[in-house]
């Protein structure tokens, strides 16, 4: 009985050990496949301030740009009002200043008679009034054309300051890089020929809503944001199918807020080696697939290959520390803003 006992009791320890065994490889290969992708907190802090900044200048100077376009358009119809209606003031002010104005003793004195009087009164009140009609839609015109272009100068300021702000951005995040060996301009990866996403939702001011973790993650047992599922479904629908996970706990970055997601080159994991072949073939069209839809769906930077792409910035050397994970030779990283 005892050695009945001792053999079965053996069975239940090795079954106890390969259910914990699968469990731990299965929670390795989500939650802990590269746990912080060689980065300090120091580094993932600098590279989010530095992309988050460049991503609103960029936007701020866009909107200017458009809002200056406009209202070059609004000076130009103007301008061209004002230009219309010269001869009609021209003449008023030829008028005026050959007859003058007409008293009231003058035309009684002319009159030859109460009807003729009358007549004349008429004629001279409905002057005055379509005078001082085109005389006021001149002078809109013209102030409409020195509001607008007031406004066109405001507008060149703003976009200076914001130059400015990109400037200052770009600064940091070449910085930061070179707090890990990378910085300098980088060949990238893109490519024409990238699918075209559907774009994720804005506020009505063309900017993007703050949103937090709120949404269930499809690839953990996390959670996402709208914005970064959004970017996640996109892409699978546009072919990019393989291994990925977004939400993990991390020491720092974004994926435990829900708005990262790493994309395997492989099939089925993360390998611990530098992609080849086929694998990199699929993570250059998945790293340009991002750049190319980075407006579209609000991608704050993207990671490939010893790369790192940033809005304004392009392309630049990256160079983490450890093995394929930290150097993002075996996936596609991407940050949603």
């Amino acid at each position: 009985m005892a050695a009945v006992f001792q053999r079965r009791l053996s069975g239940v320890l090795v079954l106890i050990l390969a259910a914990c065994t699968l469990m731990l490889a299965a929670t390795s290969g989500v939650a802990h496949a590269d746990p912080d992708e060689g980065d300090d907190k120091t580094l993932r802090s600098a590279l989010e301030s530095a992309a988050k900044g460049q991503a609103v200048a960029i936007q701020k100077l866009n909107a200017s740009k458009k809002r200056a376009v406009q209202l070059q358009a609004t000076v130009k119809q103007a301008q061209a009002g004002a230009k219309a209606m010269e001869s009609q003031v021209n003449e008023i002010a030829s008028r005026s200043y050959r007859l003058g104005r007409p008293s009231t003793m003058s035309m009684l004195l002319d009159s030859t008679s109460p009807d003729i009087f009358l007549e004349r009164i008429e004629r001279l009140d409905m002057m005055a009034q379509l005078d001082s009609q085109i005389l006021t839609q001149y002078r809109g015109s013209l102030d409409k054309a020195a509001a607008a272009k007031a406004a066109i100068d405001k507008e060149i300021r703003e976009q200076t300051k914001q130059v400015a702000a990109l400037t200052k951005k770009k600064k940091e995040a070449e910085v930061a890089l070179a707090s890990v060996g990378g910085g300098q301009v980088a060949g990238g990866f893109v490519s024409v020929n990238s699918p075209l996403a559907k774009p994720a939702p804005r506020n009505s001011d063309g900017s993007w809503p703050d949103e937090k973790c709120t949404i269930n993650d499809p690839t953990s047992s996390g959670c996402l944001t709208p914005r970064t599922l959004h970017a996640f479904q996109e892409a699978k629908s546009d072919g990019f199918t393989r291994y990925t996970v977004c939400w993990s706990q991390r020491n720092s970055g974004e994926h435990p807020k829900g708005r990262a997601c790493d994309m395997s080159s492989n099939e089925t994991t993360y390998k611990t080696s530098p992609a080849t072949g086929d694998d990199k073939d699929y993570g250059n069209r998945l790293a340009a697939y991002f750049v190319k839809n980075a407006d579209r769906l609000g991608v704050m930077y993207v990671i490939w290959f010893r790369q790192i792409w940033m809005p304004g910035d392009g392309w630049r050397s990256y160079s983490g520390s450890g093995g394929a994970s930290a150097e993002h030779t075996n996936h596609v990283h991407v940050s949603m803003l």
